[in-house]
């Protein structure tokens, strides 16, 4: 029943339950007053899809208070540590699908994940309570993307480009309890920027004195012989207090929100670029920038990478780092990127598309006697590449985001884009057996950990690859036994197709004092334990 404790939205049939739900229709009330009623009945799909990301972290990562797991009358149950206990439905680490009934503690069911967390009242719980209260209402606001004509640009029929297929994604991360978490923007802020709303946002240029320039700037971000810095409207506005004003760049907002596709080509680079801006808030796990270092070393990093992949027979194109360029304030900083429509060929009718949006271009485009064999040809691209460059090297970070695919005129698999090399690994050791020069690098990026360089490249095929492509455990191991198959034997097969496999423990990196990445792992399908984990 809506009351004054629980307001029910106009046109919605659904009650506010939190702050941040409350807040945000609010706020659309004043500026978008016709997605009220769909913003409502979004929140009920919003709340149990963050739920079940949380809910999966909660039975899969080494929470020091959770005392043990086990099951009872088909339910997973938590001991905690206290000695309350947490129940809820089977959650398989792979599934992307939302778990059929609520979660309850001691008895009490919970439907929303801010308010499960509150309860639970664990050490820095509240702070990640209220991430996931703005999460939910988020991802409810991301999925009235399209619902009235004021909320796209007219461009949702088939997806050709690839900008268009990251323009289609409302719900982020698929394991990430925090997968829309945008702190500090606005309904109307998300609404203009955020990709899934189909909006061209104007990146102001900002000039910048003295600036550290790498690569070729291009002509057409230059006034005379000042460089103009592509900056975030968002940025602008709460981090460098710097009204927006011309001149302005028009580009379209990718999955990573922070980074843009120019609208056209920009004079002197002759083609569209990519523009990956500061942006100073966290989103999903971490407050991201773009360090002196990052800038200092884009384009030598680039060169690098490119030299390496071309080892892989065309097999693995990476996006080249035209320019970058940072200022005395560490809050203003660009990297320009090749869009990765360069290495299609269009002529053939080749398509590039993210693999964050593989199960939704396989459920569009191939038919449903095929999708098994294709989803097989896929493994085996991405496998062979991420394997063969590992052995060489390079442990790429190879996610949804970063990785793209190259498919041909039949929709079949053809060779993959990476982009954004910020957080690759690389081995002294292992580019020395190949002969390959190491690049003039701080030891920020590089390893010779087996275990860390494994992690880097398998976490992000894991859960951001083959995990939301297959959709469960049994599916992953048929997707991991035909990707390797034909592979040659190796330590780094080896690992993969016999050990626990290493995923980030995205709930504890937020419950921990420590930050960073934290690590835990999950059965190996191929190693015989099946559904031997907790809540299988």
């Amino acid at each position: 029943m809506c009351n004054v404790a629980a307001p029910c939205v106009p046109g919605g049939q659904h009650v506010i339950k939190t702050a941040a739900e409350r807040s945000l229709a609010a706020e659309l009330r004043e500026v978008r007053p016709d997605l009220l009623g769909p913003y409502a009945d979004a929140l009920p799909g919003a709340r149990a899809a963050v739920l079940s990301r949380l809910w999966r972290g909660l039975v899969h990562d080494p929470l020091p208070w959770v005392a043990g797991r086990g099951a009872a009358g088909g339910a997973v149950v938590l001991r905690l540590a206290d000695g309350r206990r947490l129940t809820g439905p089977p959650r398989d680490p792979w599934t992307t699908a939302p778990p059929a009934g609520p979660v309850e503690l001691d008895g009490v069911p919970y439907d929303h994940p801010a308010l499960l967390l509150r309860a639970l009242g664990v050490p820095r719980g509240e702070d990640f309570a209220a991430e996931l209260d703005g999460s939910t209402a988020s991802l409810a606001l991301s999925r009235t993307a399209g619902a009235t004509d004021g909320a796209a640009d007219g461009t949702d029929g088939g997806a050709e480009a690839a900008w268009e297929w990251e323009q289609r994604v409302t719900d982020g991360h698929p394991y990430h309890p925090g997968c829309r978490s945008r702190p500090g923007f606005t309904a109307a802020e998300q609404l203009a920027y955020a990709p899934e709303h189909r909006q061209v946002v104007g990146l102001p240029l900002l000039p910048v004195a003295d600036p550290v320039l790498v690569g070729r700037w291009p002509r057409g971000l230059r006034d005379g012989d000042r460089v103009l810095v592509p900056v975030h409207p968002w940025q602008a506005a709460h981090v460098l207090k710097e009204p927006v004003r011309g001149p302005l760049l028009a580009a379209r907002p990718l999955l990573s929100l922070r980074t843009l596709e120019t609208a056209g080509e920009v004079a002197g680079a002759g083609a569209a670029l990519h523009v990956k801006t500061a942006l100073s808030t966290r989103l999903t796990s971490s407050v991201r920038d773009i360090s002196a270092y990052s800038v200092e070393n884009a384009v030598v990093l680039s060169e690098f990478a490119e030299a390496v992949a071309a080892r892989l027979e065309g097999r693995l194109h990476v996006t080249r780092t035209v320019a970058a360029v940072g200022a005395p304030a560490p809050d203003l900083a660009a990297v320009l990127r090749e869009a990765p429509e360069v290495y299609a060929d269009r002529g053939a009718e080749e398509r590039v598309v993210p693999v964050a949006c593989l199960a939704e271009f396989v459920a569009g485009t191939v038919p449903a006697g095929g999708r098994a064999a294709w989803r097989a040809a896929f493994a085996g691209l991405v496998l062979e590449v991420g394997l063969r460059l590992l052995g060489l090297g390079v442990a790429l970070e190879a996610h949804g985001q970063n990785l793209l695919l190259v498919v041909d005129a039949a929709g079949r698999p053809a060779r993959l884009v990476y982009r954004d090399l910020a957080d690759i690994r690389i081995s002294p050791a292992r580019l020395a057996r190949h002969g390959i020069p190491l690049p003039p690098l701080t030891a920020r990026q590089q390893t010779d950990d087996p275990l860390a360089l494994r992690r880097k490249l398998f976490g992000g095929l894991l859960s951001g690859a083959l995990g939301p492509l297959a959709g469960d455990t049994e599916t992953l191991g048929a997707l991991l036994a035909a990707g390797t198959a034909a592979l040659p034997a190796g330590d780094d097969l080896r690992a993969l197709t016999s050990e626990p496999l290493p995923v980030k423990a995205l709930t504890l990196m937020r419950l921990s004092e420590t930050g960073g990445d934290q690590w835990t792992v999950l059965p190996n399908p191929l190693a015989g334990g099946g559904q031997d984990f907790p809540g299988g």
